[in-house]
C-alpha cells in the first residue's frame, strides 16, 4: 500500500514540466484544469492497455434472466468496474469460450462464465513502477497545453514510452510465464 493519490500523481507530472503543483482540481489554475480534464482518460487508457497484475480480477459472472435476441443462448452481467476483458472461460479455466460483448453484457452459449478482466483500482494500489510510467505519460500529455512546446512534448512522450516498457517488463516478471498450449510448429516436428 502506498500514499499515491490522483492529485499527487498529477502534481509530480506538473513538476516534471516546470509547472506549479495543484492541491485539488478546483484550484482555478490552468494546471488544475488540464489535470482534471486529462488525468482520468490517461489513467484508464494506461490501465486498460495492458493486463497489469495489480488491475486484473476474476469473477464468475451472474447470468441474466433475459436471453440474447440472436446468436447466443445466455447473457451475463459484466462487472461495473470493468475497463477491458482479458478472457472468459468455464470450469477451472479462465479462457477459451466464444463470446460477444453487447452493451454491458457478455453473450455466450456457456452455462457458466469465469471472467478475467481489467478494472480501475484506486491510486493507492498502484505499484511504484506503474506510478513512474503514469507520471511520465501525464507529463508528456500536460506539456503541450501548459508550455506550448512541441519539441519538449515529443521528448517527454519518448520518455513515457520507455517508462511504460519498463513497467510492463517489471509487471510481467510477477508470474510464472505461460507455456505454449497450442503451437502447430512444435506438433508438426513430433
Amino acid at each position: 500500500m502506498n500514499n499515491y493519490t490522483d492529485i499527487s500523481l498529477c502534481s509530480k507530472a506538473l513538476l516534471k514540466i516546470g509547472a506549479s503543483t495543484i492541491s485539488s482540481y478546483t484550484d482555478g489554475t490552468a494546471e488544475a484544469e488540464v489535470a482534471a480534464n486529462l488525468y482520468p482518460l490517461i489513467r484508464d487508457g494506461m490501465i486498460s492497455s495492458y493486463p497489469w497484475s495489480f488491475a486484473t480480477a476474476q469473477m464468475t459472472l451472474p447470468r441474466l434472466a433475459e436471453q440474447p435476441l440472436a446468436d447466443y443462448k445466455y447473457a451475463y452481467q459484466l462487472p461495473h468496474d470493468l475497463l477491458r476483458i482479458v478472457s472468459a472461460g468455464i470450469g477451472t479455466r479462465g479462457r477459451g469460450i466464444e463470446y460477444r460483448v453487447k452493451e454491458n453484457t457478455l453473450h455466450t452459449n456457456a452455462e457458466k462464465v469465469n471472467l478475467t478482466y481489467i478494472y480501475q483500482p484506486g491510486e493507492n494500489n498502484f505499484p511504484p513502477f506503474f506510478c513512474d510510467a503514469l507520471v511520465a505519460k501525464l507529463a508528456a500529455e500536460f506539456c503541450l497545453p501548459l508550455t506550448e512546446s512541441t519539441t519538449r512534448a515529443e521528448f517527454l512522450e519518448k520518455v513515457a514510452e520507455d517508462e511504460l516498457n519498463r513497467a510492463r517488463l517489471i509487471d510481467s516478471q510477477q508470474a510464472t510465464p505461460r507455456k505454449f498450449e497450442d503451437f502447430t510448429l512444435v506438433e508438426a516436428r513430433q
